[in-house]
């Protein structure tokens, strides 16, 4: 690999953000906000919103989204489309 042209590889902690479960990963994501892990390091602590652990295919768990609901507001919005 060429010197100087990628990313800073380090350990990094992520947090499923409506599971509070955490996992600690390598990446070159960055955060100012730090946690205090398991063997004693303090490590970057990115926050999530779906991850394995809250994802619908890997859970089963599943959710309704209001498309029709989108359609009305765009044609609430713009119009509906003349033929």
């Amino acid at each position: 690999m060429k010197p100087g042209i990628h990313p800073d590889y380090h350990p990094v902690v992520f947090q499923d953000l409506s599971t509070g479960s955490t996992f600690l990963t390598r990446s070159t994501m960055t955060s100012t906000q730090t946690i205090d892990w398991e063997d004693g390091n303090n490590y970057p602590l990115v926050v999530v919103d779906v991850t394995c652990e809250s994802h619908p295919f890997w859970t089963g768990a599943a959710r309704v989204v209001d498309t029709a609901g989108r359609v009305e507001k765009f044609e609430r919005r713009f119009g509906k489309r003349q033929r």
